[in-house]
């Protein structure tokens, strides 16, 4: 089988990793990868993940058998119901379904309309009428820019002066464009976070591992916000109790809600909860794989993942069963130094020999120059993940993996599962 996968991260990295492991897979395309990919598939560096025409045709002319697109932006913009039009099988969501990440709006209303639990909140298309309504609101609040914004769009304001500088920011400095034409403001939740994705064809359900994300760029979540600099697997406040409640109160209400409002979802439904003292609440859906969950879950999947991805285009997902390492895992990142701000590229990477069978490198952000080094191009430069049978053993490994890769301004969060373990411990 000739496979294609849309997306040049650690994620897509994650998933063409896994996805080599069937047998019947011959080559995977890759648009665009990156330098690290590159090692695990073919990658098209010239064609970007919004440009759907030519992934579209690329994906016609060289005979693909199956396409996963990854990111939420080329979902967002009809990527899979393109891919459909020309009769390509694919996972992921149609821009329908997606809207359940593209619009906080859309996501917000539908959980009031069905029943879900959530922050309560208001939306406002107007920067005044959102001033006039942060004067009498409690803080800390939370608020959020309505469409996508490389998950930076939500801002947690302390105070007025703070409140009324972010709606400023989005609104009326369009720090995000378009997706802050409107906005959402709601409540400030408290409790552990945790991240659930989930495999699913719009009815049947099978959520992968838990696991816990670590936002901030600081030791002991400190600085700013990030796309992730690290994740652990699975999470300790996901109890079989709190899954049962999710599945019960969340999961199948979501599915069943989507399904009633005319656009199912089948791909992979990532539910960001908060473990509040009146329950699991929905902070935000993903209408994609985590970045960096993928990349502690799929680790633990004893299931095949192509046969997993074709039960959910197929609709056939209630006829398998999904299974799972009983271990753990621990992804740490390693990021360019001043990320997420300013940081400089084409640092060159120097890499050990070899590595423990254990542990696995995801590139997120670097290529390949023109002596055919490795180099770093993003903020988000490597993801070092360890598998072992506990997630003490996992971190060991993976932060002494960590300490081999190498490149000038290297960058990294000493605390990864600190938060974890100590959970653990208390249990």
């Amino acid at each position: 089988m000739n496979l294609l996968v849309v997306g040049g991260g650690g994620r897509e990295h994650a998933i063409i990793k896994k996805l080599k492991e069937n047998p019947s897979v011959e080559t995977i395309y890759a648009l665009p990868g990156n330098g690290g990919i590159a090692q695990d598939a073919v990658c098209v560096p010239e064609i970007g993940t919004k440009d759907i025409p030519a992934i579209v045709d690329f994906a016609k002319a060289h005979a693909i058998d199956f396409a996963v697109v990854a990111p939420d932006d080329p979902l967002a913009l009809g990527c899979v119901d393109r891919l459909h039009e020309v009769g390509i099988p694919c996972f992921g969501p149609d821009a329908k379904a997606a809207r359940i990440e593209a619009s906080k709006v859309f996501s917000k209303n539908l959980m009031k309309k069905y029943g879900i639990p959530t922050a309560a909140y208001e939306v406002f298309d107007d920067p005044k009428t959102a001033l006039e309504y942060l004067k009498t609101a409690s803080f800390p609040i939370v608020i959020k820019a309505d469409g996508l914004a490389l998950g930076k769009g939500v801002l947690i304001p302390q105070n007025l002066q703070e409140a009324e500088d972010a709606v400023k920011t989005i609104m009326e400095d369009k720090a995000f464009g378009d997706s802050g034409n409107e906005i959402v403001i709601e409540e400030f939740l408290t409790g552990p976070e945790v991240s659930v994705l989930a495999f699913t064809d719009g009815s049947a359900i099978r959520p992968m591992v838990s696991s816990m994300d670590h936002k901030r760029a600081g030791d002991n979540d400190t600085g700013l916000n990030t796309g992730g600099m690290g994740t652990v697997a699975p999470n300790p406040y996901y109890t079989a109790d709190v899954a049962q409640v999710c599945m019960d109160t969340i999961f199948l209400p979501t599915l069943a809600a989507m399904r009633a409002e005319g656009c199912p979802f089948k791909g992979c439904l990532y539910f960001g909860l908060m473990i509040t003292p009146k329950g699991p609440k929905v902070i935000e859906y993903n209408c994609r794989f985590g970045d960096p969950e993928t990349q502690v879950v799929l680790p633990l999947l004893k299931t095949d993942l192509l046969t997993v991805m074709q039960a959910v285009e197929n609709e056939t997902l209630a006829d398998l069963e999904v299974e799972w390492s009983d271990g753990a895992a621990a992804c740490v990142i390693l990021a360019s130094g001043g990320y997420p701000s300013h940081y400089e590229k084409g640092k060159v990477m120097t890499f050990p020999e070899s590595t423990p069978a254990n542990v696995t490198l995801y590139h997120a952000g670097d290529k390949l120059d023109g002596d055919d080094r490795l180099v770093t191009s993003g903020g988000r430069v490597l993801g070092v993940t360890a598998a072992a049978s506990t997630l003490k053993e996992a971190l060991t490994d993976a932060y002494a993996a960590a300490e081999t890769v190498d490149f000038d301004g290297k960058y990294l969060r000493h605390d990864i599962g600190r938060r974890a373990l100590a959970a653990m411990e208390e249990r």
